[in-house]
């Protein structure tokens, strides 16, 4: 399947039955991934807990000016355990989880934006934000996937895990140490979460 195709995909999945499935969720649950001496993935100073917790404190600024409700779960460099994480996403009930996070692997020539998702509650919501992610940051689209991940299997609330590109490929690394990428990653999350909640 071609990234038009499965940016089709993403879009017909996202939009379908839309009264029906509309979400009237109050609260977006924000996960910067790591985080104090968990640096996620890194290349020389380039460090994964720095990238997502600044991702995420972009995506809350453009979801409280859409009039939405934010908690998130870490906002400094410190180290939170992923039950914890799960804790603070179940302490909600009327409400989206989101965990932001950077990818990173061995091989170097690896780029691109991916989303996962563990249960069916989920994966509308993965498909709106991740054709949203792909319409505002030209990569390539490395889809819409599950996975057991522990802080989307363990939530109870619908829930969701975005990969905003490899730490581990240069020409992703130098665009995402630029504040333009991280933004318009933000932004393009909190349009998908817009879609869901509204139902196209």
């Amino acid at each position: 399947m071609n990234t038009f195709t499965r940016y089709l995909t993403a879009i017909v999945v996202c939009g379908m039955n839309a009264v029906a499935q509309a979400a009237g969720f109050g609260t977006v649950v924000i996960d910067p991934g790591h985080g104090g001496h968990d640096k996620g993935g890194q290349w020389g100073l380039v460090y994964e807990k720095h990238l997502a917790l600044d991702t995420a404190t972009r995506l809350e600024s453009q979801l409280q000016q859409k009039g939405i409700r934010t908690v998130m779960t870490r906002r400094s460099d410190y180290f939170i355990s992923l039950p914890q994480r799960v804790s603070i996403a179940n302490s909600y009930r009327n409400a989206i989880f989101v965990a932001v996070h950077y990818n990173y692997t061995w091989k170097p020539d690896a780029s691109g934006l991916e989303t996962y998702y563990n249960t069916p509650q989920s994966e509308r919501l993965a498909r709106c934000v991740h054709a949203s992610m792909t319409q505002r940051v030209r990569t390539l689209d490395r889809g819409v996937k599950t996975a057991r991940y522990y802080v989307i299997h363990n939530t109870t609330i619908p829930a969701i895990l975005v990969e905003c590109g490899f730490v581990s490929n240069a020409d992703e690394r130098n665009h995402m140490k630029s504040a333009w990428f991280r933004d318009s990653l933000a932004r393009g999350i909190a349009e998908g979460i817009m879609r869901y909640r509204n139902g196209y």
